[in-house]
């Protein structure tokens, strides 16, 4: 008896250490709750509804509990902005554009979009928006006189300050940050990460007050080359992945990971599948084991860490976010859809 004592008490020890493991996914159905002729780019999980926004000024929500969708347009005069970057605070939501005029909108007390940032110029786009609170959050986008363009909002999206290329590293020649689907930002604890169009890590550790670019192996001599979308399980896991939308089967130099908070990173499943991808996420209660990651190559899986990946179909989204650990939402070009992983 004393022996099966003892033996209990080591078996639940060493159930409590173990932590979280893989889910060991081996298959997704998906189901299509929106179709449209609007390409949607960028959603954004809150409270009972998935926002999103994408091209032609459309922008709305679909209900987690009814799916039903309501969409809008948001004009500017004639022109009809194309969002890329949505992003939300216990009180507001935020919608960014992309090209020239940028035009960053936030709820208004009256119920309507509120124009609160626009920026104009010929080589103004802005790729990616997310908050760390209530109060501070930051905006992100293709390089101008030197730097990357990077705003910051500290009382809560109502004003938007752009960072003066003084405060920050120097671009690369043709750096930006590609259309990833608002996936090129990852905004955790204080820190701040931005994968760029030249696979470089931009990280700031205290909200944006001060930088540091790390080169990491990943990428190519092609402009179409590099590391696209960026994901955290914590301030110390990463993963990044991209590839050439060009040659969307090339598997070389397309995946990278890191243990140490993005101060070094290592090139994973090198010359395996999978080829070009536009978005990744870490899968909730895994303890950062499993990650998805999507494009119009369609969805892919792995258990152990990003070190390898199964294909679990064709279907092409861009962008996917999780609503817990086994259900998730995903939009491309014209769908939205919800996407249920099983073993």
């Amino acid at each position: 008896m004393k022996y099966q004592f003892w033996l209990l008490l080591a078996l639940l020890a060493t159930a409590a250490c173990s932590g979280p493991g893989s889910h060991r996914y081996t298959r997704v159905t998906v189901t299509d709750y929106y179709r449209d002729s609007v390409s949607i780019r960028a959603i954004e999980l809150m409270p009972g509804a998935l926002a999103m926004a994408g091209s032609d000024g459309f922008f709305g929500t679909l209900g987690l509990e009814d799916h039903q969708v309501r969409a809008g347009r948001q004009a500017l005069g004639d022109t009809l902005p194309e969002f890329r970057a949505v992003a939300h605070t216990a009180t507001d939501f935020f919608m960014l554009s992309a090209g020239s005029p940028a035009l960053l909108y936030k709820t208004g007390d009256q119920g309507q979009m509120e124009l609160v940032y626009r920026e104009d110029g010929p080589e103004v786009f802005y790729d990616a928006m997310a908050f760390w609170d209530n109060r501070e959050g930051m905006a992100v986008g293709d390089a101008q006189g030197g730097c990357l363009s990077i705003l910051v909002t500290r009382d809560g999206g109502q004003h938007w300050e752009k960072l003066p290329c003084t405060a920050l590293p120097e671009a690369l020649n043709g750096e930006g940050a590609f259309a990833a689907s608002n996936t090129n930002l990852v905004l955790k604890g204080d820190h701040a990460w931005v994968v760029s169009s030249r696979s470089r890590i931009w990280h700031s550790p205290d909200r944006g007050h001060t930088w540091e670019v790390v080169q990491t192996p990943a990428g190519g001599p092609e402009p179409t080359q590099g590391l696209y979308s960026l994901a955290f399980w914590d301030e110390i896991t990463g993963y990044a992945i991209g590839g050439d939308y060009t040659r969307p089967d090339a598997v070389s130099q397309n995946k990278a990971r890191t243990t140490d908070g993005g101060q070094s990173w290592e090139l994973v499943a090198d010359g395996q599948q999978p080829g070009y991808k536009s978005c990744v996420q870490y899968v909730p209660g895994a303890g950062g084991l499993d990650l998805v990651a999507v494009g119009f190559t369609g969805v892919s899986y792995s258990g152990d860490g990003g070190l390898h990946w199964q294909h679990l179909n064709d279907e092409p989204f861009y962008t996917l976010r999780f609503l817990n650990d086994s259900v998730a939402y995903a939009a491309g070009r014209g769908r939205v859809a919800r996407l249920v992983f099983r073993q």
